[in-house]
């Protein structure tokens, strides 16, 4: 039996994923580094020479692909210690704009895909008595943002999920816990989905302009790089009695505390300035 201590990280070929798998590695873990697409994996082999990352097909929208990766990964290992679940997207549009199908597949993703990997790990992490369920969430977690009504909403799924996982495992030695990031410099908003309708003479395109110029800006000048998540996401795999969530970023620090401290109307007011050039 193999007692070096194993993690999986979901969405690994780029961005908070990548990194995180490396960092994960880097210090001791074996590290399994799982992706929908493996053609997508020439980013972490190009950086993963003599660290102990394995790369492997997981698509967290598919059941099947969820069991057959991570029993993969039990018959191999024996163990799994830390299930990092970082597979996301986000999709742009105001809720009159977006259709049933988009809001399902973001949900899919986001918070089906994670039910999907906790399910297939907790069997192993009971029999052992230990574990570590990681979910990458956002500032979006916790405070809704305009025309990202369903990238929020899921994330503040994850956040009501995890919560309740904390109630339920504790009991067999397993910790969960999120980690909110705010602005992750991975280039993330040249490439998230766009509402078909909000690019059909939308009621709430000067809105969406508005917010996309407020954000790219955000990420030019006060983005952290995903190592900051990567740090967090080994704090919460490693320390001895985790916290609940991890906030990674100078800004998602200074949201969350506005956010804590403010009323409803006053953080309604400080998200309207800080975001968004217009009200």
């Amino acid at each position: 039996m193999n007692n070096q201590k194993v993690a999986v990280v979901t969405g690994s070929s780029s961005g908070i994923g990548l990194e995180t798998a490396l960092h994960l590695a880097k210090n001791g873990f074996k590290t399994y580094a799982t992706m929908r697409n493996l053609g997508k994996s020439d980013a972490i082999k190009s950086r993963s020479e003599n660290l102990p990352i394995e790369i492997l097909q997981l698509d967290v929208t598919d059941d099947e692909s969820v069991k057959k990766a991570i029993n993969t990964i039990i018959e191999k290992e024996g163990r799994i210690d830390v299930l990092v679940n970082n597979a996301g997207y986000g999709i742009i549009g105001a809720v009159e704009d977006l259709s049933s199908e988009e809001v399902k597949n973001q949900f899919d993703t986001n918070v089906f895909g994670v039910f999907r990997t906790i399910r297939e790990v907790l069997p192993t992490m009971r029999k052992q008595e230990s574990g570590r369920i990681i979910t990458i969430s956002s500032i979006a977690g916790f405070m809704g943002m305009p025309v990202f009504s369903a990238y929020a909403s899921s994330k503040f799924a994850v956040e009501g999920l995890t919560e309740s996982l904390r109630h339920e495992v504790s009991q067999f030695g397993i910790h969960a816990c999120v980690v909110e990031p705010g602005a992750i410099n991975t280039g993330i908003m040249e490439t998230m989905p766009v509402a078909k309708k909000s690019m059909e003479n939308s009621a709430y395109a000067d809105l969406s302009q508005a917010l996309g110029k407020a954000m790219t800006e955000m990420v030019k000048n006060h983005s952290s790089p995903p190592s900051v998540v990567a740090e967090a996401v080994y704090e919460a795999a490693t320390s001895e009695n985790p916290e609940t969530r991890y906030t990674a970023g100078e800004d998602a620090k200074m949201i969350k505390q506005a956010r804590t401290t403010k009323s409803d109307k006053e953080f309604e007011e400080f998200i309207l300035t800080s975001f968004m050039s217009a009200k």
